[in-house]
Order: structure tokens, then sequence, then C-alpha cells
């Protein structure tokens, strides 16, 4: 590949997970507000999102079958924007059932966005001598300032209407994918979808690291999903909650960066490692000092945390992973660290929040 189609490639993939970032931002931590504001119980919202992580388990395996197997990365990129920017204009219907519909839809269809994403944006990378965190630290930011800006946008307007930012970013999002290259530059010939899979089950090692993935992410799942709640039962306001957002995405930008270094020192299962206790100092920090002014503060080990474990993840799983599987294993890797993660998360800290306990 031609140095200039090379950063060419690396500047739309950094501007789609921009996109991305601004859209999820701007709205996923904002939804149970959505929801609570639209009528619906805090138990009944955990048992929601749980069966949202559920549908994900099936629906993240069969996109990656598909962008595997049928070269569909484009076209499943297209509607995993597309199709829940429209639906989330359903957000401000009057009935909690319809609500509550077009949000399990728009999941089967957000489900492949983040494997199929980076199954392209790993083998892109490569093939342009970059890392796969430069690109993905950009998702970040997006995602920094999508949380600051919805939280400044509720201060002024109603949580139903968070659904304009989202369509407006989605839409740019689909013209950026629109102008990504076929994905045949980076895919090989197809192999037997059960040799597949059951190549990586087999292996013990992954299988131990799929196990650490469900622990670790299941705490992080919670901290998406109630967050803001949570810190206005504390005292904080909408757009304090925006700014700690912010802070948290922004915190990712430095170690996502510096994250090929430290696993070219470490290797991928020691940065995982210190990635895990950094995620366990959050968690004690904010559950002994639900201040908001600490919670806003401690949002600064995202980075360490979060932002070191999913790289390494991710280039864990690309290097044991066959280049005509990579889609499928990403899919298998955010299956459990979103899906059965997000099931246990969503529901253990939804019936919490129910009971008057603080989720960290």
């Amino acid at each position: 590949m031609k140095a200039g189609v090379r950063f060419s490639t690396l500047f739309k993939l950094r501007a789609l997970y921009l996109c991305t970032g601004l859209a999820g931002g701007s709205l996923n931590p904002y939804i149970t507000t959505i929801f609570v504001h639209g009528g619906l119980a805090k138990s009944h919202i955990g048992i929601m999102m749980s069966a949202a992580s559920l549908v994900i388990l099936g629906a993240q395996l069969v996109w990656g079958r598909l962008a595997d197997r049928y070269q569909m990365t484009r076209t499943i990129l297209l509607l995993s924007l597309a199709v829940p920017a429209l639906l989330s204009i359903l957000y401000q219907a009057p009935s909690v059932l319809v609500m509550v519909a077009a949000y399990m839809a728009a999941i089967v269809f957000t489900a492949p966005q983040a494997p199929i994403g980076d199954a392209f944006a790993v083998s892109a990378a490569r093939s342009a001598g970059s890392s796969y965190g430069s690109i993905r630290s950009f998702q970040s930011v997006g995602n920094a300032l999508g949380g600051y800006g919805a939280g400044f946008f509720l201060s002024y307007y109603m949580p139903g209407q968070l659904w304009i930012p989202f369509v407006l970013v989605s839409g740019l999002g689909v013209m950026i994918v629109l102008a990504l290259p076929a994905q045949k530059e980076y895919h090989v010939k197809n192999r037997p979808f059960i040799d597949g899979i059951g190549e990586l089950f087999r292996n013990k090692r992954f299988a131990l690291f799929l196990g650490a993935c469900f622990l670790v992410n299941q705490t992080l799942t919670a901290f998406n999903t109630y967050f803001v709640v949570v810190f206005q039962m504390a005292g904080g306001s909408y757009a304090l909650s925006g700014v700690a957002l912010m802070v948290a995405a922004f915190s990712n930008v430095p170690s996502m960066f510096a994250a090929s270094f430290v696993i070219k020192r470490l290797g991928n299962e020691k940065t995982m490692l210190l990635a895990t206790l950094a995620y366990m100092a959050r968690w004690f920090i904010q559950y002994l000092f639900p201040i908001p002014s600490v919670m806003v503060a401690v949002q600064v080990l995202q980075g360490l945390s979060f932002g070191l474990f999913y790289v390494a993840a991710v280039e864990y799983v690309s290097r044991i992973v066959h280049k005509e599987m990579q889609a499928t294993g990403q899919s298998v890797f955010n299956m459990i660290f979103v899906g059965l993660a997000g099931i246990a998360g969503n529901l253990l800290n939804g019936l919490l929040l129910d009971k008057g306990a603080l989720p960290p």
C-alpha cells in the first residue's frame, strides 16, 4: 500500500473513531437518565440493560461472522451508525415501551461497531506502521467532548432531546465510513468457522484472559450505565457530570498513545494486570469518598485502567487469532467484555442502586 494511501486511511479511521466517540459520549452515559425521566424504575433499567447485553452476545458473533465471511466491514459499520441514529428519535416518545423497543433494536446494530471497527483498525495500523492505540485514542477524545457537551446540553434541554446531537454526529460518521477503502486490502481467505472458534476456546490462556475481562469490565459497565444517576445522588449536577466524563475520556488519550510502548516493555499480560490494579484503586476511592469533587478528580485513573487494558486486550486478541478470523475473534472478546460483563454489572448494580447502595 502506498504511503499516501496509508496516511489517508489512518486519517479517516481517526476521524471515524472521533465521531463514534462523540456519538457514544453524548448519549450512552445519559441513557439511564433518559429512561428515568421517561418513567422507568431504576431496577427495571438494570434488567433492561442486562437484557441488552444478552442481545449483544448473539449479535456480535453474527456480525463478526458476516464481516469475515462476506467482507461486509463497511456495510456493517454504516448500519451500526445509521440505524441507531434513526431509532434514537424515539427516545422522546411518550411511551416507555416504545422507548425500550427502540433502544433494544438500536443495540442490535450498535453491537458490531467496536469489534468490527477494531479488527479493521488494528490491521490498518500495522499495515501503515502505526499503532492501534493512536487510532483508538481519538474515540476517547470524542467521548470526552461528547460527554461534556451532552452535560451542557442537558442544562438547557430535556434528556429526551439528546437524539439531536447524536443524529448529527452519527451522520458525519456515515460519510467517513463511505470514504474508507475496501476491506479486501486487509483480509485473506476464509477458514471454517467452527474450526476457528474451537481453536480459540481450546487455548487455556485465552480462556483465562476472557475470564479476567469479564471480572474487570462488569465494574466498568456499572460505572458507564449508572454514573450520572449516582453522581446526582451524591449531589452533583448534570454540568459537573459532563466534566467528570470528559476528564475520564481525556485521560485515555496519553495512555492509549503510550500503550504500545508499555506493551513492548511489559508484555500484554503484565500491562493488563497493571490496568486492573488501577481499576481497583479507582473504585475503592469512589466508595470511600462519594463526594462530587472527589468523584470528578478520580476519573483521571480512567486512562491507566480502561485505556491500557483495552488497547492491550485488543492487540492480544489480534495476535492470537488467525487473520481470516479477526472480526470474529474481536467479537468473541467483546461478547465477554461487553456482553456477559454487561449483564452481570448492570443487573447487580441496578439492584444495589434500587436498594439505596452506591455502585462504583
